[in-house]
């Protein structure tokens, strides 16, 4: 091997480390598992109280066919929901729009109105499962939706856990499933947290991600920088709003990715809980309750080859091995044939099996923190968290997450990564068994698809019936208070703008759907067009 070997993120790798190596003291740098900087993990004997909530991530065209995933991965040993939306749900279009056609239910679940989050929530009990929700633009509608169906069920919303993503910054960085400009939907999120905080206790008002920033083609350190730079940004803009910081930020969750380089990758969690830890109480004055940082982790999804789809079982295990010696609080491994198509039942119990075995048969969840005291391992927990913090203040000097975004910052970045990556798989410094070494020249299986075409029918057929069986006066009633509110969210104003998640669980509860809510504030606030 070359003597030059670096980490993924360009961190230099000796032949061996030293207790020189390492730079910490114990009581300022690590401390124990569950104290301030939380180094060794959020909970004094993290998993030997609980292991790790293990949430399978799944969306399939319509809400009873993912209903039926999720009734079988609970039966199977899971321990929460995840659910994946379909790309209409996330722009704020119904099923039945010319934009949403071709794409109804195809990277995810189709819910157009509350009527469609019954059925996938159907047989589900809401009072004791989690459900994490990777929604953005329409977090605050599909929350609602959430809160409806429990409502109509007679369950208190304070029994209610889960979370929503509802993370829009980094959908002008890395994904694109924005529909507003950044002012309202910063506003917007503000709500969200208010309400939460004082309606649905138990709920994470936000999942602030860094996975989609790293799966764009981030390092290590950019994804930690960034996904810090839109979290402070959001406490900010909390706070701007009159929340209390101590009232809503012990809620704040994280979302981050699992690569394949276990060690930086340990070493990323944890220098991700003494970098929050220290910029909460320095910039913030927050208690250490709200300094704890909380994140899921999924193993990642750029990492998965469609050459080989076998050699997937291997790549998903170290990496979600990494997520539990880092820490994580919930978790989902992809299922090995996700390059391909949605994962096959097969797959999913498999992926699912593979967290039980970490869980139950590997020792990793016997003590706090095992790799701790690792002279490597602490040297690149300390690195990482000076190179994150050195890229965070370039962002501060730019004027912040939204400034940065504007100047086109991250996105360079980003792409500059990406694109050196891509240049050394090209030239074999970077391997990646199956693809350009110990290639075996066979052609990626085909998986059968579903027929789209007559998914899409069937949706639209549902939303119609909805439509047609609701008041329709009561409808246009809920969205006409809806619209009336939101236009005085536009501009300066020295009156107390009206609350707006209580106006959209009133318009869910009429049936108003998905894409006639988003309308009613995009025309209130405009759609964002980078450049414009």
């Amino acid at each position: 091997m070359p003597d030059d070997l670096e980490t993924p993120s360009g961190l230099p790798v000796k032949p061996v480390y030293r207790p020189d190596d390492a730079h910490i003291e114990y009581a300022r740098d690590l401390g124990d598992p569950g104290a301030y900087p939380y180094t060794r993990g959020v909970q004094p004997t993290m998993y030997r109280g609980r292991l790790w909530t293990m949430r399978q991530y799944a969306g399939f065209g319509t809400a009873q066919e993912t209903n039926t995933r999720f009734r079988m991965l609970l039966a199977k040993g899971q321990t929460g929901l995840s659910v994946a939306f379909d790309l209409p749900t996330q722009m704020g279009i119904d099923s039945d729009s010319p934009r949403a056609l071709g794409e109804v239910g195809r990277v995810g679940v189709a819910i157009d109105t509350v009527e469609d989050m019954h059925v996938l929530l159907d047989q589900i009990p809401l009072d004791t499962v989690s459900t994490s929700m990777t929604i953005n633009a329409t977090a605050a509608t599909l929350l609602a939706m959430y809160v409806v169906v429990a409502e109509e069920r007679g369950i208190p919303r304070a029994k209610l856990s889960g979370t929503i993503q509802n993370d829009i910054l980094k959908e002008y960085i890395a994904r694109g499933t924005y529909i507003y400009p950044p002012g309202p939907s910063l506003a917007l999120i503000a709500e969200i947290f208010r309400f939460c905080a004082e309606d649905v206790p138990s709920w994470n008002p936000i999942s602030i991600s860094g996975y989609h920033i790293r799966e764009a083609g981030a390092t290590a350190v950019q994804e930690l920088a960034f996904t810090f730079a839109n979290a402070m940004a959001y406490v900010a803009g909390a706070l701007d709003a009159g929340l209390a910081i101590d009232a809503f930020a012990p809620r704040l969750s994280f979302f981050f990715a699992a690569h394949n380089d276990l060690f930086e990758e340990v070493a990323k969690f944890r220098a991700a809980r003494r970098l929050y830890a220290r910029l909460m109480r320095e910039r913030f004055g927050a208690s250490d309750a709200s300094a704890r940082l909380r994140f899921h982790t999924q193993t990642g999804g750029v990492t998965l080859q469609a050459q080989q789809p076998l050699n997937n079982v291997v790549r998903v295990t170290v990496q979600a091995l990494s997520a539990v010696l880092g820490g994580t609080q919930s978790l989902h491994t992809n299922g090995y044939d996700e390059a391909l198509s949605l994962p096959t039942a097969e797959a999913a119990t498999l992926a699912l099996r593979t967290q039980q075995i970490i869980g139950y048969e590997s020792g990793a969840a016997l003590t706090a923190d095992p790799l701790a005291g690792s002279y490597y391992v602490e040297h690149l927990t300390s690195t990482l968290e000076a190179e994150a913090e050195a890229l965070l203040q370039r962002v501060d000097e730019l004027g912040g997450a939204a400034k940065a975004i504007e100047a086109g910052f991250f996105q360079e970045e980003i792409a500059r990564s990406a694109y050196e990556f891509q240049l050394r798989v090209e030239r074999g410094e970077t391997i990646i068994v199956g693809v350009n070494k110990f290639t075996e020249g066979d052609e990626s299986p085909v998986i059968p698809s579903p027929d789209y075409s007559a998914l899409e029918r069937e949706q639209v057929a549902r939303l119609r019936a909805v439509r047609a069986a609701r008041d329709a006066k009561a409808t246009q009633a809920a969205l006409g208070a809806l619209r009336a509110a939101s236009a005085s969210h536009v501009g300066e104003t020295d009156g107390v703008r009206p609350h707006l998640m209580p106006l959209i669980v009133d318009a869910v509860r009429a049936r108003a759907s998905v894409g006639e809510i988003s309308d009613v504030l995009s025309g209130a606030w405009g759609a964002y067009r980078p450049g414009a």
